[in-house]
């Protein structure tokens, strides 16, 4: 293996580069889907993201779900093809145009040409596509970019025609009216979707008109409220609730007669004087002036449907008198005199009162003024009372602009928002209050101008006939989370209405609908091949203009002409949603692909694709097969600012992804996304900080282990020792060493963790639980193994040692690859070279780890309860201000588990007392010798199962007795008041008990409520002069880092001690102490230490310092390179007494590099011939003629 650089150093963003140069270099996603060629098909949908803008956050953490579970299947098992797909017509791209080109209507494109105007849109749907390539490809996602599918492709255009074929086939197409969110800016209908993706605070006019009753005794007039006047000219008929109480109510001011809701009375305004008259006449426009520039106005109020009271003075007997009480059955077939005489030759079955349950009393006057053209429920009502026709042309004034026609003569070519205030003005004598209300607007998304709610011709898919398949298909399916299945898309199905997947627009699919002038022959086409056989024609372009003027002689024959295409487009969705048929052209191609694998594995996309691109799948994949189109699916939340706001390009409040990726790399922003509430569809409020966070705490960690792995097996070599390989799995269960079985059982249980989450798709599980592994690995496995590690145990437990840090890096890799797939191929390139020329060459070439054997749930609870013990001494010694440097005699550890106590006292013992610097250990079974027992109940547990009797139960755990407690632990249960109780709903805390005849300052203890830890902090001179042989062990140390030096680096080290701070005497103390304690710290340091008097004069000296205030003295240490050692009498005599040659041998050995003169001695059993020019070839003999340092020197004497 290749040395590498230390943590500080590894740049992750330029070695995530080089990552990408190998893939690159190997074709490595191409091998990896040859690779898996004959497995079973793993089916993954990409929903197709428009090209006409660039990748966001969400994208980005979109794509990285999806790379993570489709790398994931492939390692296991599966043969996943991966298509990007691009969304290529629709709104946004049409938008982008209209933009460029300064289109402001239908007009305007026609004039143009739709020639002219599709080409230009084709032109830009691919302009972002390189910069996309570009962000996936660098954050680590493998997807294919050169076989990926676009919606205008005549293939993927042809399939949905072949989907909207099988729907008008099986009875589910038709042709109506509808009032649709309709987008004036951008001359369109949208769906119920689009309209709930921008809503504003907007104000908007509210008034209350009058509608005289005709042939009323007292002259009475209905009053409604409305919010949208620009619809007064187009009303047909006012709308009351049948089982509401209305009221006449005279206005004691004026003397007009109101009729209101009874429980709306107080709504109507309080008049001060006679300023009005009770009944006007129609308004006339030669009243007004129509010189207005208002764009409030609004048909409907918030997303729940319901508007804010506008704030009035309430009416009260001293303003009005009820002259009758009526139900609104009564009211309904009354009729009144028109507020405009626009569509007077309506008057037949227009202008009258109709009732229905949809009107409610939460605001207004109980009265609803109906324009069918422009509300669902007017339309509806209308419809159902016969004075419009399903099968005629509406009422409608407005044009596709939004600008009023010339039906509607006053205010012809004025814009709908425009008009408020002229309306307002000119109903004159009607208006009986006029004011303003605050409320949620929708706004079209794309265009950001106020929707209006408007009736269009559409072709509409059938959706609440098959309502109850959608239910039970839905069922079928697995999300993540489910509350999003089972609430938030349940309740969007369960409500679903008929689809209208038609747009008037040019930039488009083309309905595949012919149809002959009387509208009597329709002919739907399903194929190009239909297409050509009807009509003659060659066709090689689906688009509008290419196929447009193409016709279909009637089947009637040639006098009832030809049968013309319909105009329209179909909604974009329709496309998306026909995805898993069109992007494989099916069913013209690929047949046997798909039909052997529907439904799709895997779909995953955002929260708002509930209402979107999830909605439609499941629509048409039911409406054609009875199928959902997909078995799982993840649902990702919004990634939102620092601050809880929308990111926004223009407020600048979030930092770019790719600057993040720069600084942090890609695998650190892809966990740190998935780990995060995102991924279980909430919100997350993106902090650059947490990006930086997972580097430091996870993958810092991580490459430590790593490194230090490279670097012990380096040394191996440099020592002279036989190069590391590591040892087979066979071998290493020989082990006897506690943590080894640990750790391999620790990383058994991640594979199996890992494994099982990921096939559940819950992949916010497993950073938390890598985590976690990660820790334990470094501060666990390498920290407690260290001498181990580096060979101080010897060479045969170092290589067990080494081998099992390398399996556990090696399998730990593989199960990661799919979420960090840059830094596991980082270790896996470099470890690989230990695993032979049968190495896969990628790590994302190689299978899933298998989980080998069963995990130790002994072991891996017992260092899990090492890990208590060693923290709970900690904060002993950190609140009784005792150092770890300060050794103390003993420790004792309380703990009813036989074999626990059993393994911290024997396997885990001396990891203990060496992490804890104690000379003893005890354990204790018998929790009442250093502890009182007390019991506390799970409020969080017990809280909600016992509701009101919580009280007295709580009340008789804590009153339970040692015994009573004791009982409990051994059986695990207990009866509390009628309750039945286990483990997990009592806490049993100990707190410590001090034992007689040992003084509280001399004892302490800490607990968990599990373990017990009491610390002896009495101290002695032994313990005393370990402690400074530690504190000096710290300082050679810190020396050492200080001077550059690697841990396999070989120096030596010598020290001098120097006076007492006082007095500048010797310190004796410092120095018996760096003779007593000289193998200690030459064991802790991994270098021999001796006096200064020893140093070699041709010593390379690498560092030197004075250290004072160590056990109130002072002393030197210098740091020195090995030092070859002469034996001069042996090598004179080698030489036979010449002078030149023993000198020029001399140079020789003390030029040569330490590491590769101990390597060749290795080789040549100790020997090394010498040849100098001018002298004869000599042999000396390492251990007989030279040593390679003043410590091999020592060993060997």
């Amino acid at each position: 293996m290749e040395n590498v650089c230390e943590g500080k150093d590894f740049n992750f963003p330029e070695q995530e580069e080089k990552i990408l140069g190998l893939w690159k270099e190997l074709d490595a996603f191409k091998t990896q889907l040859k690779l898996s060629e004959g497995k079973p098909e793993y089916i993954f949908y990409d929903g197709p993201p428009f090209a006409t803008g660039l990748p966001h956050y969400g994208h980005i953490l979109a794509g990285t779900i999806k790379d993570i579970v489709t790398r994931f299947q492939t390692t296991n098992g599966h043969h996943v093809i991966r298509r990007f797909g691009w969304d290529c017509h629709g709104l946004p791209v049409e938008f982008e145009i209209n933009q460029k080109l300064n289109i402001k209507s239908r007009k305007d494109v026609l004039d143009m040409g739709i020639d002219v105007y599709n080409e230009e849109c084709r032109a830009i749907v691919m302009r972002y596509s390189k910069e996309w390539e570009s962000v996936v490809v660098r954050m680590g996602r493998w997807i294919d970019f050169e076989n990926d599918y676009k919606t205008l492709d005549p293939q993927f255009m042809e399939s949905v025609w072949w989907v909207f074929k099988q729907l008008y086939d099986k009875g589910l197409v038709y042709r109506g009216f509808k009032v649709m969110p309709y987008s004036i800016g951008c001359n369109t209908a949208l769906s119920n979707f689009e309209a709930g993706l921008n809503y504003k605070e907007v104000s908007d006019p509210s008034i209350m008109v009058t509608f005289p009753l005709l042939e009323d005794v007292d002259r009475a007039a209905m009053v409604a409220w409305t919010t949208t006047p620009w619809t007064l000219p187009s009303n047909l008929a006012l709308c009351v609730n049948p089982k509401f109480t209305y009221v006449k109510a005279q206005c004691k001011a004026t003397g007009a007669v109101y009729i209101v809701a009874e429980s709306l009375l107080s709504q109507l305004p309080t008049k001060k004087g006679k300023s009005e008259a009770s009944n006007g006449s129609i308004a006339k426009s030669s009243d007004v002036s129509v010189k207005t520039n208002n764009n409030d106005g609004n048909k409907v109020a918030d997303k729940n449907g319901n508007l804010k009271k506008e704030k009035t003075k309430d009416a009260n007997s001293s303003s009005y008198n009820i002259l009758s009480r009526m139900s609104g059955l009564d009211l309904a077939g009354k009729r009144y005199q028109p507020l405009f005489e626009y569509f007077l030759e309506l008057s037949d079955v227009a202008f009258r009162v109709l009732s229905d349950e949809y009107v409610t009393d939460v605001s207004g006057t109980g009265v609803v003024h109906c324009a069918p053209a422009f509300g669902e429920d007017d339309y509806r009502v209308c419809l159902m009372a016969g004075i419009i026709d399903s099968n005629e042309d509406l009422p409608d004034p407005v044009d596709a602009d939004g600008c009023f026609t010339e039906k509607v003569e006053d205010f012809k070519g004025l814009h709908v928002k425009d008009a408020d205030k002229a309306i307002i003005a000119a109903t004159k004598g009607r208006l009986v209050s006029a004011g303003s209300i605050s409320h949620s607007y929708p706004f079209c998304w794309r265009s950001e101008s106020p929707l209006i709610y408007k009736a269009v011709p559409s072709w509409f898919v059938a959706v609440e006939k098959i309502k109850d398949n959608l239910l039970k298909n839905n069922k079928l399916t697995y999300w993540v989370p489910d509350f999003v299945k089972d609430k938030r898309f349940h309740n969007w199905l369960e409500n679903a209405r008929d689809w209208a997947v038609s747009r008037t627009r040019f930039w488009g699919t083309p309905l595949p609908i012919w149809r002959s002038s009387d509208g009597k022959e329709i002919v739907v086409i399903g194929s190009v091949k239909e297409l050509e056989d009807l009509s003659g024609h060659k066709v090689t372009d689906l688009h509008r203009h290419k196929i447009d003027h193409i016709t279909i002689p009637s089947r009637r024959g040639p006098e009832f002409g030809v049968l013309k295409r319909v105009e329209d487009v179909f909604d974009c969705w329709f496309e998306s949603g026909s995805m898993p048929y069109a992007y494989i052209h099916y069913p013209f191609e690929n047949t046997e692909l798909f039909e052997h694998n529907f439904p799709g594995d895997f779909v995953a996309e955002g929260l708002d694709q509930t209402r979107g691109w999830f909605y439609t799948l499941m629509v048409l994949s039911t409406a054609l097969f009875d199928k959902p189109a997909f078995k799982n699916l993840i649902c990702n939340g919004l990634v939102l600012a620092a601050d809880g706001k929308k990111m926004s390009k223009k407020l600048r409040n979030y930092p770019p992804p790719m600057d993040v990726v720069s600084k942090y790399g890609a695998d650190a922003l892809r966990l740190y996304l998935i780990n995060s509430p995102v991924v279980r569809a909430e919100s997350l409020r993106f902090k650059e900080e947490g990006v930086f966070a997972v580097v430091k705490d996870v993958f810092l960690p991580w490459y430590n282990a790593y490194r230090f792995l490279v670097q012990n097996a380096g040394r191996l070599v440099i020592e002279g020792h036989k190069p590391f390989t590591p040892l087979s799995h066979k071998d290493l269960q020989n082990s006897d060493n506690v943590l080894d079985h640990w750790i391999n059982s620790a990383s058994q249980s991640l594979v199996r963790f890992v494994h099982e989450e990921m096939e559940a798709y819950r992949l916010y599980t497993v950073v938390p639980y890598l985590l976690k592994f990660v820790d334990n690995l470094t501060n666990i496995y390498v920290r407690f193994n260290r001498k181990r590690l580096k060979g101080r145990t010897g060479d045969m437990d170092c290589r067990i040692a080494l081998s099992t840090l390398f399996y556990v890096l090696l399998t730990t890799c593989k199960a990661m690859a799919p979420f960090t797939p840059f830094f596991t191929e980082t270790l896996y390139q470099n470890i690989r070279k230990l695993l032979g020329p049968t190495a896969e060459r990628s790590i994302h070439f190689c299978s899933f780890p298998p989980v080998e054997g069963e995990s130790d749930e002994r072991i891996e609870r017992s260092v899990t309860r090492m890990m208590t013990v060693i923290d709970l001494a900690r904060n002993i010694r950190e609140r009784r201000n005792k150092a770890l440097k300060i050794p103390l005699m003993e420790m004792v550890v309380v703990h009813p588990d036989e074999e626990f106590l059993d393994d911290i006292s024997g396997k885990l013992g001396e990891y203990v007392k060496e992490e804890l610097n104690v000379r003893g250990l005890i354990t204790c079974n018998n929790p009442l010798k250093y502890a009182t027992l007390r019991a506390e109940p799970d409020f969080s547990l017990l809280g909600k199962r016992l509701g009101k009797a919580m009280g007295v139960v709580a009340k008789e755990v804590k009153s339970m007795t040692q015994d009573d407690i004791l009982n409990f632990e051994k059986s695990g249960e207990v009866v509390v008041s009628g309750h039945h109780l286990s483990a997990g709903d009592i806490k049993v805390i100990r707190d410590f008990k001090h034992p007689d005849g040992v003084n509280k300052e001399d004892i302490d203890a800490a607990g968990d409520g599990d373990v017990l830890v009491v610390l002896d902090l009495r101290q002695d001179d032994t313990l005393m002069d370990v402690g400074t042989a530690r504190e000096i062990v710290n300082r050679v140390q810190k020396l050492r880092k200080k001077a550059g030096l690697e841990p396999t680096d070989s120096v030596e080290i010598f020290f001098r001690t120097l006076g007492s701070k006082n007095d500048g005497q010797k310190n004796n103390t410092l120095e018996r102490i760096f003779k007593m304690q000289a193998s200690y710290i030459q064991e802790a340091i991994g270098s021999p230490i001796f006096e200064m008097d020893m140093l070699p004069s041709d010593a390379v000296v690498l560092a030197s310092e004075h250290f004072d205030g160590v056990a109130n003295g002072s002393f030197q240490i210098s740091i020195a390179r090995p030092s070859i050692c002469i034996v001069d009498d042996k090598l004179g005599n080698l030489c036979n007494g010449n002078f030149d040659l023993v000198e020029g041998v001399k140079v020789y050995l003390q030029s040569r590099d330490f590491g590769a003169l101990k390597e060749e001695l290795s080789m040549f059993n100790d020997k090394l011939r010498v040849s100098l020019d001018g002298v004869p070839e000599v042999e000396v003999t390492h251990g007989q003629h030279f040593f390679l340092s003043l410590g091999d020197l020592k060993r060997h004497t």
